[in-house]
């Protein structure tokens, strides 16, 4: 076994907001397709200084974080973003860490998707198939 990587593609989700509202057109909106890790480990979605201004997402705070060694960082925390997988899409605030060299995808995320990993074959699965069921 080894680590999952899945292309995801993010969406600014007030872009997505401003479009509804015909305040931006469509082709405005501040998106990037990542390669990312699958890491059941990391609550939410992980990115990267230099992807927020990518996408233009707002810093909305700070939040302290644990990390894999246990120890312990203060992290800016964005305004929602939309994290695309196939026909399956969740809106998340992301975590920003100094210095991340890769897009982790998380928990929350894989869950409000319905996603499981399949760690034999390397990749994600739908948990009820091809159409997303969420637990409520």
């Amino acid at each position: 076994m080894g680590l999952v990587y899945v292309n995801i593609t993010l969406k600014n989700a007030g872009d997505l907001i401003r479009v509804k509202e015909g305040l931006k057109k469509e082709p405005e909106i501040r998106q990037t397709t990542v390669q990312a890790v699958v890491d059941t480990g990391a609550g939410t979605l992980i990115i990267n200084e230099t992807m927020r201004q990518e996408l233009g997402l707002e810093v909305e705070g700070e939040r302290w974080a644990t990390l894999a060694n246990k120890t312990t960082t203060k992290c800016k925390y964005t305004e929602p973003v939309e994290v695309h997988w196939g026909n399956r899409s969740s809106a998340v605030r992301a975590i920003v860490m100094e210095g991340a060299e890769e897009v982790l995808l998380g928990a929350i995320p894989l869950e409000e998707m319905d996603l499981i990993v399949d760690p034999a074959r390397q990749i994600l699965i739908g948990a009820h198939g091809d159409t997303p069921v969420m637990r409520v």
